[in-house]
């Protein structure tokens, strides 16, 4: 019995420190979920079904794919040492799309967020993640975010690239709160699974593929 006390107790450590290594290149699994107090806007929530996404990274880039049938396709292709990010996104109302700009928030921006470090931690797929809450207005409308993030992943976060340096790590976990068109609007989205793979450099190319073109205005 004792043996195997010291045996089980010897495998959960191997899988904590394999949890814990740092990992510079893999694919991640999010899923997210939005929901409101506003029953009409909820049910139009609900009809759109869990999204689903699917996130490359490789040491300081990143691409982020989202796909809905309602709302058509997305991808985020964000380059750290580059500071750009580009977005791709191919819906029915819009067509074929593209915008690129810069990573780093303007000072304007910045002035309209506050940032606090939490004192909770969550422990999400073996990764200890730290908890930071954040404000911020955008376009006259506040908006809260609480995520939990891990510094063991190298991708970097469009959520976190919208607060400057103020956020460390990548968010496994957030929950962010919005009011649109009168409704309250809750979007809780979490990473599902952590796979250690080779990703190709062509995810991450900023050159928008053909057909696409910029939006106005953006």
């Amino acid at each position: 019995m004792k043996k195997l006390v010291v045996l089980s107790f010897a495998v959960l450590i191997s899988i904590a420190s394999i949890a814990q290594e740092n990992i510079k290149e893999g694919i991640l699994t999010t899923k997210q979920l939005m929901s409101s107090d506003n029953d009409l806007m909820n049910t139009q929530l609900k009809s759109m079904g869990d999204t689903n996404s699917i996130t490359y990274f490789k040491d300081d880039k990143s691409r982020s794919d989202i796909s809905s049938p309602m709302t058509g396709d997305m991808s985020i292709i964000m380059d750290g040492t580059a500071k750009q990010m580009l977005m791709i996104m191919d819906q029915p109302a819009m067509g074929k799309k593209f915008v690129l700009k810069s990573t780093d928030p303007s000072k304007e921006d910045m002035e309209n967020v506050k940032v606090v470090k939490g004192n909770e931690r969550k422990t999400i797929l073996g990764y200890e993640c730290q908890q930071y809450k954040v404000v911020m207005t955008q376009n006259g409308a506040e908006v809260e975010m609480e995520m939990f993030t891990t510094n063991k992943i190298s991708a970097i976060s469009q959520n976190t690239t919208a607060v400057g340096d103020k956020v460390e790590g990548f968010p496994l976990y957030y929950i962010l709160k919005m009011k649109q068109m009168g409704a309250n609007i809750q979007i809780v989205s979490e990473v599902t699974k952590i796979d250690k793979e080779s990703v190709s450099d062509d995810k991450f190319s900023l050159t928008p593929p053909e057909g696409y073109t910029k939006m106005e205005g953006m």
